[in-house]
């Protein structure tokens, strides 16, 4: 008796544990840092329905494991196919997660209906069944590599630079700032042109949107479209700005009122109630491109035209669901950052604007519902009184993380990224500063043909900018070149900007530690030149030409340090000058760069001093 009792226990236990093991087995898995996207029918509603899916509807999920939890926000997702079906109408919400840890996940979903319940964050409201509404999921490790996010993990901002949340490793961004109309693309749904323009102060527009024809050739396959093939253009084009090793472009996600007239989210530009769900499914997959990529989404909320649009500037009902609903369907994406709005604030020419009341809240409004900690960045202004007015009054915020930098003199790019780091260093509350929207307003970065090395903007702009400590540069295009800010169908017009870019970024990536260095112009002997430095260790030095005779002052400094020269129009490696070495303990001649391709007397270069071991 006692035998066979024992024999039925094991039985039980071997039984259970095959139970337990299958089940484990046939968990989804999904793998880290990519994106898991999950869904749940409900009710059959519409984006024209009466008790409105996306303000009388809410839907949250809990996810969590062993070490993390995050409640995440869904979204009303029609029949969860809308990119290729145009749907407005359906059964589907859906909700999107990036894992951060490998393991076991669990979630807990909840849809709760009532009269503009998407506005409030409490569990209130009527409970609606859905499908769906608990299960698991396994995150196992990621098979990319190189620049995509999803071998790398999650962007934040730490000690003034982009940095990989689990690695430690900082990223600087270069890329495109223009067209600030990306969105405007004749094949995303619902999407047109709602006036020309022919104002003064504003690129000219017809009534034809982008198609982005030139790069439909830099589409291959296995890169993403839509409805049979729609796409092509903009994904090639990402595709080449990707080949070009250039890594972030920026974007507005609302012009109306604005330059353009072209990008809103919404089913249509005079109700901000409801959302276009087919159009914002196929900004996804862009989306999502771009992070496979390894380009970074520089989402511009609104532009200085229509900041006061929604809500009178207030982050009021309209605002908050805008922000709910931008963050719930593109807020998982591992590699993006939000920007406050174009050229934020008071200034002459418009003076209707948010004020610094309205610029906290929306930032605090942001960073509350945001499960992710993006980044958030206030576009200035591009002078004098008008950017400093606004940043005197918000320097030391704690939770806004930086600035998206305007300047419309070149030659004073330096001073102002210096000026702000230091005063928001001092503040106690360091800021991010990127370099994106050269001026003059006009002109910008204009096409190579026209300017072939780009000679002010790589000496003023570009170098300029990131040996003073900001975190990466952008080309905005002005508004009066032929391939202008609204306008550019091919970026290839500025092929040669893009490379001499990534020669600069190249430097600082691999030569530098730069996120532990700070600017220290005063150490050279001329206002030309730029320097950061690590004192006593390492120190990266822009000299304009090679006709003049440049030191470095290591009076106070010990030791013997090694020199190199770097061409910023080839990018090609360091190499050795006239002057291999040097010691601390004074002033110390740099010599002369190498004699490389024949390079003019004009030619700019950047010294590396480095401390030998």
């Amino acid at each position: 008796m006692f035998k066979n009792s024992l024999l039925c226990l094991i039985l039980v236990i071997i039984i259970s544990s095959c139970k337990e093991e299958t089940k484990t087995q046939e968990l989804v898995e999904y793998q880290k840092y990519h994106t898991v996207t999950l869904s749940f029918e409900g009710p059959e509603t519409s984006e024209e329905a009466s008790e409105n899916p996306f303000l009388d509807y809410r839907l949250n999920v809990n996810f969590k494991n062993e070490n993390s939890e995050y409640t995440v926000r869904g979204f009303y997702a029609a029949d969860g196919n809308a990119a290729e079906s145009s749907a407005n109408s359906g059964k589907v919400w859906q909700v999107r997660f990036n894992p951060e840890e490998e393991g076991e996940w669990h979630y807990t979903a909840q849809l709760f209906k009532g009269d503009s319940i998407a506005l409030k964050t409490e569990s209130s409201g009527e409970a609606i069944e859905i499908t769906n509404a608990n299960g698991a999921f396994k995150v196992i490790a990621s098979d990319k590599k190189g620049k995509d996010f999803r071998a790398n993990g999650r962007l934040v901002n730490d000690n003034g630079y982009f940095r990989f949340k689990e690695s430690g490793k900082y990223w600087l961004k270069g890329g495109a700032d223009s067209p600030e109309n990306l969105l405007a693309f004749k094949d995303f749904d619902g999407t047109y042109r709602m006036q020309t323009s022919s104002d003064d102060g504003e690129a000219k527009t017809n009534d034809t949107i982008h198609s982005y024809a030139p790069h439909v050739n830099d589409w291959e396959a296995g890169d993403p479209t839509w409805q049979d093939g729609k796409g092509k253009g903009l994904i090639g084009a990402l595709h080449y700005l990707s080949s070009k090793k250039m890594n972030v472009v920026y974007f507005l996600t609302n012009n109306i009122l604005g330059d353009g007239k072209d990008v809103w989210p919404y089913v249509s530009p005079d109700d901000f109630t409801r959302f276009d769900v087919s159009k914002l499914d196929q900004w996804e997959i862009v989306f999502e491109y771009m992070q496979s990529k390894g380009i970074l989404m520089h989402m511009v909320l609104q532009e200085t035209e229509n900041e006061t649009m929604l809500d009178g500037g207030d982050t009021g009902p309209m605002r908050q669901l805008y922000l709910h609903e931008l963050i719930a369907r593109f807020g998982h994406h591992l590699g993006m950052n939000f920007n406050l709005g174009e050229e934020n604030g008071y200034a002459e020419f418009t003076p209707i604007s948010q004020n610094d009341a309205q610029r906290r809240s929306m930032t605090s409004f942001i960073k509350k519902i945001d499960p992710f900690n993006h980044p958030v960045l206030l576009h200035t202004h591009s002078h004098e009184p008008a950017r400093a007015d606004i940043l005197d009054s918000i320097v030391g915020f704690k939770e806004l993380d930086g600035l998206s930098l305007q300047v419309d003199k070149r030659e004073e790019v330096a001073d102002v990224v210096e000026t702000w780091k230091r005063k928001s260093k001092e503040s106690g509350n360091e800021w991010m500063i990127t370099m994106d929207e050269i001026g003059m307003w006009h002109t910008g970065a204009r096409s190579d043909s026209l300017d072939g090395n780009h000679d002010s903007l790589r000496r003023y702009v570009l170098w300029g900018s990131l040996l003073s400590g900001a975190a990466g540069v952008e080309w905005y295009f002005g508004a009066n070149n032929r391939y202008h800010d609204l306008n550019t169908e091919d970026w290839r017009s500025r092929d040669r900007l893009w490379e001499i870019t990534d020669f600069a970024l190249h430097f600082f990536e691999n030569y530098i530690p730069y996120w532990d260095m700070s600017a220290s112009p005063t150490l050279i002997n001329s206002k030309e030149a730029y320097c950061l430095s690590k004192p006593g260790e390492i120190y990266a030095v822009y000299i304009p030409d090679n006709k003049s005779t440049y030191s470095i002052d290591l009076t106070d400094i010990t030791g013997d340090f090694e020199v190199k020269w770097y061409n910023p129009l080839s990018g090609d490696g360091l190499h050795e000058g006239s002057v291999n070495a040097i010691m601390g303990g004074g002033k110390r001649l740099l010599g002369l760069p190498p004699e490389v391709n024949n390079t003019s007397d004009k030619q700019d270069w950047v010294v590396l001093i480095k401390k030998k071991n």
